[in-house]
């Protein structure tokens, strides 16, 4: 366990904000967990629970305890013919277990490389990419009661995924500590191609059809589209995709005739965010320090010592113009602090 106090964040979010906490907390294993829960003495409903921070906007410095689940290691739990079941230490590094996967030969994680953050945000965000979420992946997720410091174990269907979200960001948002997350992998092959221009660059690639070449190909389109964190801040994808009545859309579609859309149900569809920023000009474009970036309108850039006020200010602008021009409203995916 390690405990820091006036402790900058900034290698805890990927915006590259620069904010302090008042102390943070550094947990390495579940044990850890439990016994500091157990026995600290400062206000628990002031503590905050990050990752790698890649889905934090933080508007100001944090005046309480941040908590960073740091627990590492993967197992194989139990496996079939068919399945291999895959438990992950929270504070796994999620590209680093996608890549182990591929490695091993196991099929379902392949569409989510080089999604940055850690194995517990996976859980609690829903993370998805490429026709793939977390949700189809996981079997069950382990967690500590910040209230009493007791475990419990919450199975798929408990943790009522939808789109980006999960009861841990819902009725439950700040209740638990996510500590393991138990994946179930395939054996064999279920492709999911047809999202984005996966198909296009294998065929440019003329290259077979394996779970390496198809995450080859996951990351070098993610790398085209999406700024490294290390070198221009960002959150990847900032807003969700929304998902609107079939009976705008085609009415849109009357007037932005090349608006794309993918089917939810009989009457509603989701549309690309992206799109819809990128038509209302939004692409290459900053409002001071923070901008939109200039190969995907989805992903909002700290150019340059913005604070996190900026790049909120930024979202609030964007949003007004999709709704102005296309009436549709536009959520952040990011979760404002402060």
């Amino acid at each position: 366990m390690k405990i820091l106090r006036d402790c900058s964040l900034l290698g805890h979010n990927t915006f590259g904000i620069d904010v302090k906490a008042a102390r943070l907390v550094e947990l390495d294993s579940e044990g850890e967990v439990v016994d500091f829960l157990k026995t600290d003495a400062e206000d628990r409903a002031s503590m905050l629970v990050v990752a790698g921070g890649s889905n934090l906007l933080f508007l100001a410095d944090y005046p309480g305890t941040v908590l960073h689940v740091n627990i590492k290691g993967i197992e194989v739990v139990s496996q079939t013919d068919e399945w291999i079941d895959v438990r992950v230490g929270a504070g796994e590094v999620w590209d680093d277990f996608v890549a182990f996967a591929v490695a091993n030969g196991w099929y379902g994680a392949e569409n989510l490389s080089w999604i940055p953050g850690e194995v517990g945000a996976s859980a609690v965000q829903n993370i998805g990419a490429y026709g793939v979420e977390a949700k189809d992946l996981i079997l069950n997720v382990e967690v500590v009661d910040r209230k009493d410091a007791s475990k419990r174990c919450f199975e798929n269907v408990e943790c009522k995924y939808a789109y980006r979200s999960s009861i841990f960001k819902g009725e439950l948002k700040g209740r638990y500590l996510v500590t393991y997350v138990t994946y179930r992998l395939r054996k064999t092959p279920v492709w999911h191609l047809d999202y984005g221009n996966i198909r296009a660059i294998l065929a440019e690639k003329q290259c077979p059809l394996t779970l390496e070449n198809l995450r080859a190909a996951i990351i070098e389109i993610r790398d085209a589209k999406l700024p490294d964190p290390k070198v221009t801040g960002n959150a990847g994808s900032f807003f969700m995709n929304p998902v609107v009545a079939k009976e705008l859309f085609d009415a849109l579609k009357v007037q932005f005739p090349d608006m794309p859309c993918y089917p939810v149900s009989e009457d509603r569809v989701k549309v690309p965010a992206g799109w819809l920023i990128d038509r209302c000009g939004w692409k290459g474009k900053s409002l001071g320090r923070a901008g939109v970036h200039k190969n995907q309108a989805l992903v909002l850039v700290n150019l340059g010592g913005a604070t996190g006020e900026e790049i909120a200010a930024l979202a609030r602008e964007v949003a007004t113009s999709v709704m102005q021009k296309f009436g549709i409203e536009i959520s952040p995916e990011v979760n404002y602090i402060g």
